[in-house]
């Protein structure tokens, strides 16, 4: 499985930097870096604070998808 993320684009709609949504959630900016590139998946708990941030929920942000669908 691979994880799409959508956390840079809500980020950009709330005119948020990586710094102020790691901040927020109690990580490092790089730990956010890494979650917008899908090199990380979150546990339940930071997908739930980060959504929360953010304005969205789990589902919306994290996206979970089968690499062999092409």
């Amino acid at each position: 499985m691979a994880l799409v993320t959508k956390i840079k684009e809500y980020r950009a709609r709330k005119d948020m930097t990586q710094e102020e949504l790691a901040a927020i959630v109690g990580i490092r900016r790089e730990t956010i870096s890494h979650l917008e590139k899908g090199k990380y998946n979150p546990s339940l708990k930071l997908a739930h604070d980060i959504a929360k941030a953010l304005g969205g929920t789990i589902d919306e942000l994290f996206i979970f998808t089968d690499e062999k669908q092409g």
